[in-house]
């Protein structure tokens, strides 16, 4: 199924997984509504809406930069307003948007787990839900949501509670939504990497120059994203999907070309 003019709205799109899913799905010609809270670049983290959006353009598709904090029901409202007077639609849309803090019970405050809800839960559901009427009208629509595989077993919980329920969270829904609007044709499907991936997350917060070493580039769930978004609605719901296994599926067998280090060691992602 082509992607060429179809309308993809990705959220947490300024940088990293989700502007690479956006210049990967330009590649195609698709119109990419490029949806983040930076506006002003933060010296640790790059990118903004607008540079994401030049990036966008440069690769071969439209884009439309809007400012949002998906925290905010209203401000949800008006994005999706404003890319369908843009655009006429939406056919896919891309929960990316995500908050995480790696502390154990004692050690969270309340602040970060409410801010880990209300980004990757509540904002997923309430962006998810916008999107519907629209979706719904699509010939081919996907929701895809970057989140992991649910395994029930103490020690994925253990070390972050509060980080693995808000992910896990998102799984639920992607797998409620492809059950609830399978009757409307409408896939919705999660994604997760193999192993860590080159962001500004674990360059920050999770293990520096080393682990930004043994992972690989945000490409690799681009490509992956680009195969499940071309495929039929009707016959790719309600998988929780791992990046590597999905480029497996397609005849990839050397991922060296996503390696930071090719060759090097490769850290498993923390929910695998």
């Amino acid at each position: 199924m082509s992607l060429k003019n179809k309308t993809v709205f990705i959220t947490g799109a300024s940088r990293g997984i989700g502007k690479a899913i956006a210049l990967r799905l330009a590649k195609e010609g698709a119109n990419i509504v490029v949806a983040a809270k930076s506006v002003e670049e933060n010296p640790k983290l790059g990118g903004t809406i607008y540079s994401a959006a030049e990036e966008v353009e440069a690769a071969g598709g439209k884009a439309l930069p809007i400012q949002l904090d998906i925290r905010n029901e209203e401000q949800i409202e008006q994005a999706v307003k404003k890319t369908v007077d843009t655009f006429g639609g939406i056919d896919i849309l891309i929960n990316n948007a995500s908050a995480i803090s790696l502390t154990p019970t004692e050690q969270t405050e309340p602040k970060r787990f409410d801010l880990m809800h209300d980004i990757n839960v509540r904002g997923t559901f309430f962006m998810s839900k916008a999107c519907i009427p629209y979706l719904k009208q699509s010939a081919n629509a996907h929701i895809l949501t970057l989140s992991p595989p649910i395994n029930m077993d103490p020690k994925w919980f253990g070390p972050h509670v509060a980080y693995t329920m808000s992910k896990y969270n998102m799984t639920m829904i992607a797998i409620g939504l492809a059950g609830e609007l399978k009757k409307y044709k409408i896939a919705a499907n999660a994604l997760w990497p193999k192993t860590t991936i080159a962001t500004a997350a674990v360059q920050n917060l999770l293990g520096g120059e080393m682990l930004m070493k043994m992972s690989r580039k945000p490409e690799i769930i681009a490509d992956a994203a680009y195969y499940i978004l071309s495929k039929p609605s009707t016959e790719c719901t309600g998988n929780t999907f791992i990046d590597e296994d999905v480029l497996i599926s397609e005849g990839i067998a050397n991922f060296d070309e996503y390696a930071i280090t090719p060759g090097g060691k490769l850290y498993t992602d923390l929910f695998l």
